[in-house]
């Protein structure tokens, strides 16, 4: 929690920060947080479960940022009108140097993603249609 708030990870001055946990809280840690920051056990349902609960229920779920790497989670908060952000996007904004390598890591991904085209569009019609005539010969 003094990560987020030492680097101002929570948007705007009086933004409120929940953090969901699965299970129960450890009453042994008990600490002092700040009126801003809330920490959230899901107790017998499991953190997705809460979380989601939470995203219904919020009267204006376009002020929520959702921070979840679980594409579930991120589909569910952004068809609820909430924006989804992964952990490392948002560890991001603690560390603009780590920003830029993220953002160069993500476009090389994008670039390996990519079919890199071998062959000629002739030679893809060509084997395009061997395949044709030996699948559907039958038809």
């Amino acid at each position: 929690m003094n990560f987020i708030r030492v680097h101002r990870l929570c948007g705007k001055s009086g933004s409120q920060v929940t953090v969901v946990f699965d299970g129960y809280k450890d009453l042994s840690r008990q600490g002092c947080l700040p009126s801003d920051m809330d920490v959230v056990f899901s107790r017998k349902e499991t953190a997705d479960e809460r979380i989601k609960r939470m995203v219904e229920a919020a009267k204006q779920p376009k002020n929520l940022v959702v921070i979840s790497d679980d594409k579930d989670i991120a589909f569910f908060a952004r068809q609820a009108g909430a924006k989804p952000m992964s952990a490392e996007e948002f560890l991001c904004r603690a560390h603009p140097a780590r920003r830029l390598q993220a953002a160069q890591e993500k476009k090389s991904r994008r670039q390996k993603e990519e079919p890199d085209p071998k062959i000629s569009y002739s030679l893809m019609h060509k084997i395009n249609q061997e395949l044709s005539q030996i699948w559907l010969k039958g038809d």
